[in-house]
């Protein structure tokens, strides 16, 4: 059988295939707590659904406009001047079927062979497997947990050369949960200021920050020219715990958003027709329901970071934002089970599947050899038994 060289390239989503493993075993009857799922635990709001079932009710159920419906592109024109200070035209936004198809069309607009894109590593799996679909190529501009996992502007000068296309922030972060000041933001952006590249803004965590973090976007904190290079992604998956309806959205320069609109008019054409209407509501209704649950993830957050941190071997960076945390068990990583050496991340969370029953994703799928990342978007009690597993697990070896 015949595959592309381009799909060979790429490697499965690691964070998926850890969810489906826990899935099956526990469709099998198999007791394991996952750590995987990078989606709130919570419902989407009523009167979401509710606007969904009256689009259904009445019949809103064929296809819409490619790029999305006028009033779903006006709500999210009105987002971005409430909450980013930014100034958007209607033609100016897309909306695609999820935040990473918004990312993915970015990608095929824009990346040509012999393009970089320059992705600051700990890094969400699909940057770079999404730069290699596009024939581009991903260069790594590494962070450290000494910094907070934030990518330095001496880093991000280094990284960037006459082939750069394509730089991603993404703020706050998964992995690691880390999210920039305006400050360090604003040295980002005197770096990029040099350059004609464009950058992406995955803004999707905005709204998920603990501690009275203030979040801003690089599109807003960057000068008129680099403002004019800045492509904000973002979508209701997150904020509104919606990540089944598939809704994402871009805003940008012009000639962007129409060659994106090109790639999806080609490949997927419109987002879910009623689920466009569920965003309407979601971006423009009442928003209370975000202040509730952004407490109790910091309370699982807090629970998580204080534990990890208590485990011998074990340091756990605490997160400004997002739902991850990105435990370091390196010390753990060439010890002994049952006489087989467990040399890297990746043969750890194996071990603590099979010996404990508890999913992780490894961090070398992020960039980050020696981490596990653990998404504490599940209950307290799972994340409690799932740390005493942990701990438990470390033990034996």
């Amino acid at each position: 059988m015949h595959l592309s060289s381009r799909v060979k390239k790429v490697k499965p989503s690691a964070t998926l295939a850890v969810s489906a493993a826990a899935k099956a075993m526990q469709a099998q009857g198999i007791d394991v707590i996952g750590f995987g799922a990078g989606e709130p635990d919570f419902d989407t709001p009523d009167h979401i659904k509710a606007a969904a079932i009256k689009a259904l009710d009445q019949g809103f159920t064929k296809y819409t406009v490619g790029s999305g419906i006028d009033e779903l592109k006006q709500a999210v024109v009105d987002k971005l001047k409430r909450d980013n200070r930014l100034t958007y035209k209607k033609d100016q936004v897309i909306i695609s079927c999820g935040g990473k198809h918004s990312l993915y069309n970015l990608y095929m607009a824009v990346l040509s062979r012999g393009d970089e894109v320059v992705i600051p590593a700990p890094y969400w799996v699909s940057y770079p497997d999404m730069a290699l679909l596009a024939d581009a190529k991903p260069v790594i501009a590494p962070s450290t947990e000494k910094n907070g996992f934030k990518i330095t502007p001496a880093a991000l000068s280094k990284a960037l050369t006459k082939k750069t296309r394509l730089v991603v922030i993404n703020s706050p972060s998964n992995p690691t949960g880390a999210a920039y000041t305006k400050k360090e933001l604003e040295g980002l952006a005197r770096v990029l200021q040099k350059h004609s590249c464009y950058v992406v803004c995955d803004d999707i965590y905005e709204s998920i920050v603990y501690d009275g973090f203030k979040f801003y976007s690089m599109a807003t904190v960057a000068k008129k020219e680099l403002r004019e290079r800045c492509i904000v992604v973002n979508g209701v998956s997150k904020t509104y715990s919606m990540t089944g309806w598939r809704i994402g959205y871009a805003a940008g320069p012009l000639e962007v958003i129409k060659a994106m609109n090109k790639v999806q008019d080609q490949s997927t054409s419109n987002p879910v027709s009623f689920s466009q209407k569920g965003a309407v509501v979601a971006l423009s209704g009442p928003q209370g329901f975000l202040k509730k649950m952004v407490g109790e993830f910091k309370k699982r957050r807090d629970y998580a970071v204080r534990t990890l941190n208590k485990m011998p071997g074990v340091t756990c960076y605490n997160p400004q934002g997002a739902f991850y945390v990105l435990p370091n068990f390196s010390a753990w990583l060439g010890r002994t089970w049952k006489g087989e050496k467990i040399k890297d991340d990746v043969e750890l969370c194996k071990f603590l599947l099979e010996e404990v029953r508890v999913a992780a994703v490894p961090g070398s799928a992020f960039g980050a050899p020696g981490y596990l990342r653990l998404s504490y978007a599940t209950s307290m009690a799972n994340i409690k038994e799932g740390l005493k597993r942990i701990e438990r697990g470390i033990r034996m070896l």
